[in-house]
């Protein structure tokens, strides 16, 4: 398969998962109390399918870095490692609070209830993202595989997602901006990374008609 065939498939991959995002994370914030089931088990079926283009996303990126610049083969697949790690916690979360979900007998707020998620979706989730977008804007930048404003963003995203790992030190209440669980630490996070995602999939679809105008 072609440079450009990579190009395009990392640049839609992208673009599904920041749009399922866009859409999921509004969700978060509709009730100030416990959500309805309904809410909570449509917000996560909008990240379950976030995540699995997000795996897509990074499959792609590490085999347009071979074909580009195999040099900086090792990097790429750092950011695919990374990337993925990151997508299955998150899976796996998401899983904890849908089974949490639809086995209750009662309304429950999940990101309070299932506490097994605290740290996953918080402290361990932007660990390993700011790994992943920090290999990733690596590669960028080094390899000029698209505009510099694409490495760089990854870098300032990545020391955004560092700023929140301390949050497990405090507490468990996700209407306090900076908790292990809180709305700063997780969904805001997830705004900015999809935003991102838009961002970097507009900018690696187009780039597939001028490939060599990207080095």
């Amino acid at each position: 398969m072609s440079e450009a065939f990579f190009r395009r498939l990392t640049g839609l991959a992208g673009l599904t998962a920041a749009a399922a995002l866009i859409i999921g994370v509004p969700l978060y914030f509709v009730y100030s109390g416990p959500p309805p089931d309904s809410n909570v088990l449509a917000r996560l079926l909008f990240q379950i399918v976030a995540l699995t283009s997000l795996v897509v996303f990074v499959t792609a990126f590490r085999e347009l870095v071979r074909r580009v610049s195999p040099a900086y083969d090792w990097a790429g697949f750092l950011a695919f490692a990374t990337g993925l790690v990151y997508a299955t916690i998150v899976l796996v979360s998401s899983g904890l609070e849908a089974g949490e979900v639809i086995a209750s007998d009662r309304v429950i707020d999940p990101t309070i209830e299932v506490s097994g998620t605290y740290i996953l979706y918080g402290s361990i989730s932007r660990l390993m993202l700011a790994l992943f977008l920090t290999a990733l804007g690596y590669v960028v930048t080094r390899t000029r595989l698209l505009p510099r404003w694409t490495g760089r963003s990854a870098y300032v995203l990545a020391a955004v997602n560092l700023a929140f790992v301390p949050s497990l030190f405090f507490g468990n209440d996700p209407a306090d901006f900076y908790a292990a669980n809180g709305w700063g630490t997780t969904a805001s996070m997830g705004a900015l990374l999809s935003y991102w995602l838009l961002a970097f999939g507009v900018s690696a679809y187009r780039s597939a008609g001028r490939p060599a105008l990207s080095r």
